[in-house]
């Protein structure tokens, strides 16, 4: 029987094998992470030697994790969960009060919804309303006052002084491996509803260049518009985090999308203690994580 007590899981090592996992290898973790790919490794290393087995297949296709790496990823979580959940209930502060928060459906499928579900044990007190829906939506409800913050999407140039900007995202045209483009006519296209700011930049600037886009189908999800696309029925614009390889991007038949910005976005109210906080622990956890991950 292996010695346990000589056995040991550094936290920062957990989260650097998590991150691997979230943002699909070293090289991308390193890069969200702003750390070089050799510390990624190292740490990797480390706590493969620590507990004497490997974590890693090290090989391209299939799986990046071996089955133990694939078991200690289901206890990293957890484990994680509980550090950061124990580290904060130390140094909270009694709060109460509401907060009328929205997200766009491509925000709430992730693992803010985490952060979120933290935030409501260590402070019972302080109750959370929450509206999904899509970004121009939630802009109008922002202007009405009908809503405290919005964590939403935002082109680049497009961004307040007065936002926090969790992080950066790429934007990309893609389209199923087995869907051939027409040379000339209209190329169908896969939409967001009318509450979507890049489908109004898709149906105006994204055609500047003589690509007729013709929506053939819409949908408010994004798990739903990248089913379409992988079902070969259309062209559409998604962010990164949804883009999977059995999927193309189209680098040259249409022009860039813009950078997108995921921010928060206040209206103009009185400062609310709470959402402070709430704010606060949201970007604590998206700078370590280096952004978002959708929710398992």
């Amino acid at each position: 029987m292996p010695n346990v007590k000589s056995q040991r899981l550094e936290i920062d090592a957990l989260r650097v094998l998590q991150a691997v996992q979230h943002h699909g290898g070293i090289t991308r973790a390193a890069e969200a992470l702003r750390v070089t790919q050799s510390a990624v490794s190292h740490k990797i290393k480390r706590l493969e030697t620590s507990l004497d087995c490997q974590l890693l297949t090290r090989r391209s296709g299939g799986s990046m994790f071996t089955s133990s790496g694939e078991e200690l990823l289901s206890y990293a979580d957890r484990i994680l969960e509980l550090h950061d959940e124990a580290v904060l209930s130390l140094v909270r502060t009694n709060l109460s009060g509401r907060i009328q928060l929205g997200l766009t459906e491509d925000t709430a499928m992730t693992d803010l919804s985490r952060v979120l579900g933290r935030f409501r044990r260590l402070h019972p007190d302080v109750v959370v309303r929450t509206k999904v829906r899509m970004s121009l939506t939630l802009r109008s409800f922002l202007e009405r006052k009908e809503l405290d913050a919005a964590i939403m999407q935002v082109f680049d140039h497009e961004v307040r002084p007065t936002d926090v900007v969790l992080f950066h995202e790429t934007l990309h045209w893609v389209k199923s491996p087995e869907l051939t483009l027409p040379d000339q006519g209209a190329i169908p296209f896969l939409s967001f509803d009318e509450a979507c700011f890049f489908r109004h930049w898709a149906l105006d600037i994204g055609q500047d260049d003589d690509a007729l886009l013709e929506t053939v189908f819409e949908c408010a999800s994004a798990a739903g518009i990248a089913n379409a696309v992988r079902a070969s029925l259309g062209v559409a614009l998604l962010s990164e985090r949804h883009i999977t390889p059995d999927m193309d991007v189209i680098q040259d038949r249409f022009p860039a999308p813009p950078s997108l910005s995921y921010v928060v976005r206040r209206s103009r109210r009185e400062r609310n203690p709470a959402l402070d906080e709430l704010v606060a622990q949201i970007e604590h956890e998206i700078g370590r994580n280096g952004g978002l991950s959708l929710a398992g």
